[in-house]
């Protein structure tokens, strides 16, 4: 699955570099998504596969906060991306005319630059502050990866300001973009049923049917994977959401924006001489 999620999104972001008609503010932030679920995914499956691998379930105090560092990192990316992608769609359903003078080149750049930088304060903010955490000298974690919510609930100090800090963070870049997503899709729908025609409906539709299945696995699993930390009996459960949105999601990103994009498809006959079907 591992190396599926990473060839997969491998070969999208080759797909749109090499080919110039997917040089669009869409596929453009679906390169970066890809980009993005692949160091997303590196952050934590490695670990686990080499665990696995040795019979080694040990992992150093330095490399567990490093890993919060990355997670967090990508985990931000991953939902500012998806909530970009959704105005984008709004503008180009809602404002056709004006889709290349909103999202123009400029503006994409400067927004994927600000989203790597509250992302990057944010998972350093939270990463150093697990740091100044006291912890016993031998801590067992319920859990494949060093999950921010497990290892702060093993500390031997309290934990309160961390506790308000991650809630904070939650609701800012896990909240924030899933109520601008839900916002878009809501004047989406609206838009779409304003159109007479079936077919403009359909069509309409299917431009971003892709791009909604990806937003409902992922905030669907990792919503279920915070509301289950709730109870302390659920590490398993918890354990099962974060494989879906942390290796699942990202491996079925790339089949779900190729199976149903002809572009994609015609890009990818190019670079590999092979059909997608």
């Amino acid at each position: 699955m591992y190396l599926i999620t990473v060839f997969g999104n491998f070969l999208i972001i080759m797909a749109v570099s090499f080919d110039s008609h997917l040089h669009t503010p869409m596929y453009f932030f679906l390169a970066n998504l890809s980009f993005v679920d692949i160091c997303f995914t590196s952050t934590t499956i490695p670990k686990m596969l080499w665990n696995i691998q040795t019979q080694s379930r040990v992992i150093t105090y330095e490399d567990c906060i490093t890993q919060i560092y990355l997670f967090l990192l990508f985990a931000g990316l991953d939902s500012f991306l998806l909530a970009v992608m959704a105005y984008d769609r709004f503008v180009a359903i809602c404002h056709p005319l004006h889709y290349m003078v909103i999202m123009n080149p400029q503006l994409c750049g400067l927004l994927v630059l600000v989203f790597w930088i509250m992302s990057a304060l944010n998972s350093l903010l939270q990463s150093l502050m697990v740091s100044w955490l006291s912890f016993c000298i031998l801590v067992e974690i319920s859990h494949f990866f060093c999950e921010i919510n497990q290892v702060v609930r093993l500390a031997c100090v309290d934990t309160f300001l961390n506790d308000i800090v991650m809630y904070i963070a939650t609701m800012l870049l896990a909240g924030s973009p899933l109520t601008g997503i839900l916002y878009s899709y809501c004047k989406i729908v609206s838009s779409i049923l304003g159109i007479s025609s079936a077919q403009g409906r359909y069509k309409a539709f299917s431009t971003c049917a892709s791009h909604l299945s990806i937003v409902s696995l992922f905030y669907c699993t990792s919503l279920g994977v915070y509301l289950s930390s709730a109870a302390p009996q659920s590490s398993h459960l918890g354990a099962v959401a974060s494989v879906m949105y942390t290796v699942v999601t990202p491996m079925l990103n790339p089949f779900i924006y190729s199976l149903r994009n002809r572009d994609i498809k015609k890009a990818l006959k190019i670079i590999t001489g092979v059909p997608v079907m």
